[in-house]
């Protein structure tokens, strides 16, 4: 089967897709063709995956699908937004969906502009089933990790937020490979005070080792490494003036 023949059966209706709660990752599909749609509802199907197709960027915003694990197949060029401005509006939102992009009027500029946002791969009709299917594939996979990272993330998050301001500012002069004596002396506390707020820190944080802090302090949003900063360098330009 190709993608740009069209199919005798029909795939299954998206009022009904959109109301399942499927368990598997989600393939929406996005094409004003219709044969398209059909085609690459079966090839994902055969898959295993779930497909659900729409036939405008419109219609797919209007659902309530984009937060499903799985990827995104869109054509470049349909009435109204394209697929490049839909997937503009995605990381604008904060969702980095995996895109691949499958058009039949795809150029150099358009790829490069594609692939830089962050596609996963810009194909051209009439594809290959494997060389589609490898490409979701690698979607599924790239959303895999980043929602296992962002489960990472929030509890790590909500970890620090266990921590008193002290330990926080002990956490944050670990992280930089600060030792004791020198957390201590930028503080103003006794060295024996920081291996308790240290200790503490391990314990809140559950972590076995520095290293696994220090990796766990890295996975924290740029502005909550900043706050720390920040009150270190305030700390230590207090202590300097005194």
């Amino acid at each position: 089967m190709r993608v740009d023949q069209p199919l005798l059966q029909r795939s299954t209706p998206v009022s009904r897709q959109r109301n399942a709660e499927p368990q598997q990752p989600v393939v929406i599909i996005v094409d004003d063709d219709a044969s398209v749609r059909e085609a690459l509802s079966e090839l994902i199907l055969s898959m295993g995956f779930e497909p659900v197709c729409f036939a405008s960027t419109r219609e797919l915003l209007d659902a309530d699908v984009l937060d499903s694990p799985g990827c995104l197949i869109l054509d470049v060029r349909m009435p109204g937004a394209s697929g490049l401005d839909l997937q503009h509006h995605l990381a604008s939102n904060g969702n980095p969906k995996p895109i691949i992009f499958l058009t039949g009027h795809g150029d150099i500029p358009m790829t490069v502009q594609a692939m830089k946002a962050g596609a996963v791969d810009f194909l051209t009709k009439p594809v290959r089933d494997q060389t589609l299917l490898d490409a979701v594939i690698a979607g599924i996979a790239v959303d895999a990790k980043r929602r296992a990272d962002a489960v990472v993330v929030k509890r790590n998050i909500e970890r620090v937020e266990t921590l008193t301001p002290r330990e926080r500012e002990v956490l944050h002069e670990v992280a930089r490979g600060r030792l004791n004596k020198q957390i201590a002396f930028d503080l103003g506390i006794s060295e024996v005070t920081v291996k308790l707020h240290r200790g503490n820190v391990m314990r809140k944080m559950e972590a076995a080792s520095i290293g696994e802090l220090i990796r766990a302090w890295e996975t924290l949003p740029p502005a909550m490494r900043e706050a720390g900063a920040a009150r270190t360098f305030e700390r230590v330009n207090l202590a300097s003036v005194r």
